[in-house]
């Protein structure tokens, strides 16, 4: 007799499946899955932690007053090593392959993609060096050029200008004054 005819056997001989049962079962099945997701989380951060030290000497390196980078591993569904606002390494669906990656307004890319470490070391680093380049550029585009220095004889012609016109509209409003008070009379 094969299972199905037994399980449908017994259910028809007065010991019913009982819904209480299947839960239980459903719960630790859910519970062993679960139990395998928390282990390749953790496996893939520790992947992430061993990148992030491979990266550290090259951090080390980048002057303190630059404030581009903010390195560190975030723990959501999906970890990731954070380089800056914009890019970070994530692990592939194999949980073996360091995947690089930017945001752009386009989408993201994938700037590097390897299993070995070395690999995305030497992405990360042309991808900091590219990183301050252009902010090196930035920086040297948003500088004001010099200003000229103004003869103080222009100060000087501008206070009279000043002057002349306080004194002209003085003079109008005591003539237009004078004026009203002779149609008044």
């Amino acid at each position: 007799m094969s299972e199905a005819q037994n399980s449908g056997g017994s259910a028809s001989e007065g010991r019913p499946i009982r819904l209480r049962d299947a839960l239980r079962q459903a719960r630790i099945e859910a519970a062993d899955r679960t139990g395998v997701v928390v282990d390749l989380r953790d496996a893939e951060v520790a992947r992430l932690e061993i990148l992030g030290e491979a990266l550290d000497p090259l951090f080390v390196q980048v002057p303190q007053q630059i404030d581009l980078f903010d390195r560190g591993i975030s723990q959501g569904e999906t970890p990731r090593l954070w380089i800056d606002v914009v890019a970070h390494v994530v692990m592939g669906r194999d949980k073996r392959l360091y995947r690089f990656v930017q945001d752009t307004r386009f989408g993201r890319i994938v700037l590097a993609e390897s299993h070995e470490i070395a690999v995305i070391v030497q992405a990360v680093t042309d991808y900091v060096a590219r990183r301050m380049v252009e902010r090196e550029r930035a920086l040297v585009a948003t500088e004001p050029p010099p200003l000229p220095e103004k003869p103080r004889r222009r100060r000087r012609g501008g206070i009279w200008i000043f002057l002349l016109g306080f004194a002209l509209g003085a003079l109008a409003l005591f003539g237009a004054a004078v004026l009203a008070a002779m149609q008044n009379l």
